[in-house]
């Protein structure tokens, strides 16, 4: 992994607009499950529709927060690695520096990371169906949560299937990649789009790719550097690096 890790910082250290892109390899190096890996006991019973789609909520609203209640009670033991650190301080090492990621365990943010892009929403928020009034955090909301402001009911602030992405997050992220110097794909599958299609756009427009990743994945081929590690490993192997040569 040395000279991957040594090339990867040097990439780095020549550039001052980053964008990163994460999936949900980083997530699973804090321990956080996939949904359906969380589909264990009662829940192995549901099919995914039952339980992630505007129609199953509308239909049974305290069978789908129940299963989010679950998840967000999950997250409460769950803390961010040292992959997320280094991402959250190259936010301020960097003159640009964008993150976007698939995943919603809002673990980038407890990092310390603040300009994030997330593509799938957040299991730390919950969204009103009415004023759209967000409420931030893990608390337990209670079997069927209530807007404060307007007595509607609140729902997961996660993008269910079947759903658009938020207002504006693919254009962002279509932007940052379009405009970016580097960028790094971390713990991706490169199957899942659109977010698969983001490394391509970078490359078209200039950037030089970084993969990290343990497995070699379709986006392979279009990386100027694979680095085979888990990135709990191999962000602060390149950081560590780049310090060395600043």
């Amino acid at each position: 992994m040395h000279a991957e890790t040594k090339t990867a910082a040097n990439l780095l250290r020549a550039a001052q607009r980053v964008c990163v892109s994460t999936g949900a390899g980083v997530s699973a190096e804090s321990g956080v499950p996939t949904f359906r890996d969380a589909q264990t006991g009662y829940w192995s019973k549901f099919r995914p529709e039952d339980l992630a789609t505007p129609e199953a909520f509308a239909r049974d609203p305290q069978t789908v927060w129940a299963w989010y209640r679950q998840r967000r009670a999950q997250l409460r033991t769950i803390e961010p690695h040292a992959g997320h650190r280094v991402l959250a301080e190259w936010e301020r090492r960097f003159e640009q520096f964008t993150l976007i990621t698939q995943n919603v365990d809002g673990l980038h943010h407890r990092a310390g990371s603040q300009n994030v892009i997330e593509l799938h929403g957040r299991l730390d928020v919950a969204r009103c169906t009415s004023c759209s009034r967000e409420l931030v955090g893990l608390d337990d909301l209670g079997a069927d949560p209530r807007c404060e402001s307007c007595g509607e009911r609140l729902r997961p602030g996660v993008v269910w299937f079947g759903e658009m992405l938020p207002p504006g997050a693919l254009e962002a992220a279509y932007e940052a990649a379009a405009g970016c110097e580097v960028f790094l794909v971390i713990g991706t599958s490169g199957v899942v789009q659109p977010a698969a299609s983001l490394a391509d756009d970078a490359k078209l427009h200039g950037a030089r790719i970084i993969e990290i990743n343990p497995n070699a994945t379709p986006l392979s081929p279009l990386a100027d550097v694979c680095v085979r590690a888990p990135c709990g490993e191999a962000l602060p192997a390149i950081d560590a690096a780049l310090r060395r040569s600043s």
